[in-house]
């Protein structure tokens, strides 16, 4: 039986990873849950699922990469493919962020009496008389200025790999991994400084889970980068293979734009 490939496609082998990756999500988010209930298995449950999560994206990526740069599996037809999944995947994420802006804006604008009547009109203020919310010209602004200048950043660094201009490859992409590290630092800074905690309230939820699950696409976006920018240093990117980076810059981008709604609509607007 010849072992000559006939065809364009990819017929991946038996992988461990998707399998380990779901069961690692599962004990990150049980630990998570176990955890707001003060039970003390949570934090445990919780830091091994993530830790396990770094472990098979680490172990999957290596394995992703060794295709494409070794194998040579990620033919025009393929990389068609990827870029269909990858576009379908940030759709995804879209509707998860279009159910939190709901939630939120469905409090904001109908506030509706529990139990008695749901379509009545709750007289009241938004955000709630109890809470304080932040001033959106501190540190969300700065957010909102690290990450378009990290969006510049990332677009100089894809424009400078398609000219084969490797040094400004490494400093774009650098520049950027330290704006989202600084993005991460002032998110945590305004959470320790919030007048408000998760329990206070349908704002406070809806606040902190917008936020927070935007923060969370700062730091795998991040990390995303990170990785293309080791590389970029070791030289495996090229002109005509950087399928890697080119998901990576689209991933960003999109984190771009969810802020801008975030900082318009949640802290300035109707705060």
């Amino acid at each position: 039986m010849s072992a000559k490939v006939t065809h364009p496609y990819h017929l991946v082998n038996p992988s461990p990873w998707p399998i380990l990756m779901a069961f690692s999500i599962l004990a990150f988010v049980l630990g998570g849950a176990f955890s707001l209930h003060h039970e003390p298995i949570g934090p445990f449950l919780a830091f091994a699922g993530f830790a396990a999560i770094v472990a098979v994206c680490f172990f999957w990526w290596r394995d992703v990469i060794r295709e494409g740069l070794h194998d040579h599996a990620h033919t025009e037809k393929v990389r068609l493919g990827l870029r269909y999944g990858m576009v379908l995947f940030i759709c995804s994420e879209v509707m998860f962020f279009v159910a939190f802006f709901w939630a939120y804006f469905d409090a904001a604008f109908f506030p509706k009496l529990p139990l008695t009547d749901l379509w009545a009109i709750k007289e009241g203020v938004w955000p709630p008389a109890n809470i304080i919310p932040f001033n959106p010209f501190d540190l969300p602004l700065l957010n909102t200025l690290l990450l378009l200048l990290s969006g510049t950043t990332v677009t100089w660094a894809h424009h400078s790999l398609l000219e084969g201009n490797t040094r400004d490859v490494i400093r774009g992409l650098a520049c950027t991994v330290v704006l989202g590290v600084l993005f991460t630092c002032c998110q945590a800074l305004e959470y320790s400084h919030a007048a408000f905690g998760l329990k206070d309230g349908k704002y406070a939820a809806t606040f902190f889970l917008a936020t927070g699950f935007h923060g969370l696409h700062v730091m795998i976006g991040t990390a995303f980068l990170a990785v293309c920018l080791v590389r970029a240093r070791r030289g495996t990117l090229t002109v005509k293979g950087h399928l890697g980076f080119e998901f990576a810059a689209w991933y960003w981008h999109f984190v771009d734009v969810v802020w801008l709604f975030l900082f318009v609509g949640i802290y300035w607007v109707t705060s």
